[in-house]
């Protein structure tokens, strides 16, 4: 088991401490970006004027009868998807910008942004597929790589080794 979790939270390191800078400011970015601007709207944050006299669980009810809509098993379960949707955006992004279980949370982020994108942005044109997109490419690039030397995962498998 430790083996195993080794090799799921070692990034990849590069060969100068400014590329995983770099990589690590794109994955910050998109990270909050994905949380606070996508994640937190489906949990039925943050108001809106015309929402401000609402409980909150009618401000959210939108997003389950969205993912419902979908069809398939999205139909039957549309609760749970939409959970599962917001929590990888809201709560990924922020694990995703830490670096903080970054392959797992990458692994969630493009299960989310592949459904954003075939099931709900497809029919709407190429500006509206892009931001998911967006966010689907880098979290398939640190699928890849993991946190690299700026994020808590690199720490944890210094630890981890030691």
């Amino acid at each position: 088991m430790k083996k195993f979790l080794s090799i799921l939270i070692t990034p990849v390191l590069q060969n100068h401490w400014f590329a995983d800078l770099t990589f690590a400011s794109v994955r910050f970015i998109c990270g909050m970006l994905l949380s606070l601007e996508f994640g937190s709207g489906k949990f039925g944050m943050p108001w809106t004027p015309e929402s401000q006299n609402l409980p909150l669980f009618e401000v959210s009810a939108w997003f389950p009868e969205d993912v419902a809509a979908y069809g398939g098993i999205f139909a039957v379960m549309p609760v749970f998807f939409a959970w599962m949707g917001a929590f990888s955006e809201a709560v990924g992004g922020i694990l995703f910008a830490l670096g903080l279980k970054t392959r797992i949370t990458a692994f969630l982020i493009v299960c989310t942004m592949l459904v954003a994108i075939f099931l709900q942005k497809w029919n709407q044109g190429t500006w509206a597929i892009l931001p998911a997109m967006s966010f689907l490419w880098v979290a398939i690039f640190h699928l890849y790589l993991g946190s690299g030397r700026f994020g808590l995962d690199y720490l944890l498998s210094k630890k981890l080794k030691s």
